[in-house]
């Protein structure tokens, strides 16, 4: 009987780190797709959707939804300042404030870009019952705290590697 649980255990736990390694993959084959298409990070790319939802935000509050610091947020901008994605421009409200505003090169690189990973999860996420929602956010904390990610810097985008400090990941 003690035999059978631990296999069934191992199992599971085989079947688990399978499942994990399989989200892991998933996320690096869409960087890699949408790199080719468009030649964006998925970061750069959530930025740039932000930006075109809300046509004009500031660097603050685009941080706050996504859930990183402003330096992380100034570094993406600065990508996409220098590919003419988005500009910043003085706020008409406040002339100490800077906004951020999607160009037209940057709403037609919005058209190219393929179905992002997110809006996958997010659509099959909203078609879920309540509780069925409640207990898979309570398994992924459970998760992230199994691994020791609870204070990592982490966005609401599937993606792999670090959101700040590896200069390639912008």
């Amino acid at each position: 009987m003690f035999h059978d649980m631990t296999t069934n255990a191992n199992t599971r736990m085989d079947d688990s780190l399978i499942a994990l390694r399989r989200i892991l993959r998933a996320t690096e084959l869409y960087a890699r797709d949408l790199a080719h298409a468009v030649g964006l990070t998925p970061a750069q790319l959530r930025v740039l959707q932000i930006v075109d939802e809300r046509e004009s935000v500031t660097p603050k509050a685009l941080a706050n939804q996504m859930g990183v610091s402003q330096a992380t947020v100034s570094a993406l901008v600065d990508k996409l300042v220098l590919r003419g994605l988005v500009e910043r421009v003085p706020s008409r409200e406040d002339r100490r404030q800077t906004n951020v505003t999607v160009t037209q090169a940057g709403h037609r690189r919005l058209e190219n870009a393929p179905d992002a990973l997110q809006q996958r999860y997010v659509r099959k996420f909203l078609e879920m019952a309540d509780w069925e929602q409640a207990q898979l956010v309570a398994t992924l904390e459970r998760v992230a705290d199994m691994l020791d990610a609870k204070g990592l810097d982490a966005s609401p985008v599937l993606t792999t590697g670090e959101i700040q400090g590896n200069r390639k990941a912008y």
